[in-house]
């Protein structure tokens, strides 16, 4: 969907959101005017960065709620800086870190009536999910599919991931399905 040029333009501008983050402990402002319109669209999207093959922060929108420019800008500084599972990413880690976007499709609510019958609809590597319970929510991008590509062990670590039993189920529980494109 988005050309090399583009793919690149987004790059650089998440990695300037993060020297910009270092710099002034701040994200980027984005001068949208610099853009092209299709990078203006209302876009969500996910900013993961890596060290040495590890994670090392990775925050995103599952919502379109602002420009794709403005969104890559905030989820990268978020992701360097404010990833609570991580500290705060220091100036030798920038210098090593890779650095990964991923721009969702809007989410599509699944219909089922069990899980047997929710796990023959998820498509591995393709898919990434999102599951709501309880008042707990928790996402896998399409990436995940890598470190899982078992459905079952997929959705019972989502189901962690938000907060809930691995075997938990309910008639409230909801899932909605997305699509990525990714490049880093």
């Amino acid at each position: 969907m988005y050309s090399d040029k583009q793919r690149e333009q987004l790059l650089k501008l998440a990695h300037d959101s993060i020297r910009h983050g270092l710099d002034s402990g701040h994200p980027l402002s984005v001068n949208t005017s610099e853009y092209e319109e299709s990078l203006n669209e209302k876009r969500a999207c996910f900013v993961t960065l890596h060290l040495d093959g590890e994670l090392r922060g990775c925050i995103g929108s599952l919502e379109a709620h602002r420009k794709l420019v403005d969104d890559i800008a905030h989820n990268a500084f978020s992701a360097a800086f404010q990833d609570p599972r991580f500290p705060p990413l220091t100036e030798p880690e920038f210098e090593k870190v890779d650095i990964d976007i991923s721009i969702l499709t809007p989410p599509v609510a699944m219909q089922f009536s069990s899980e047997p019958e929710l796990l023959d609809q998820i498509r591995p590597g393709v898919d990434g999910l999102i599951i709501e319970d309880q008042g707990r929510r928790g996402t896998f991008l399409p990436s995940v599919w890598e470190q899982l590509p078992d459905k079952i062990q997929f959705l019972m670590h989502l189901k962690m991931k938000a907060g809930l039993s691995p075997q938990h189920w309910s008639d409230s529980l909801t899932v909605s399905r997305y699509e990525t494109e990714s490049f880093g």
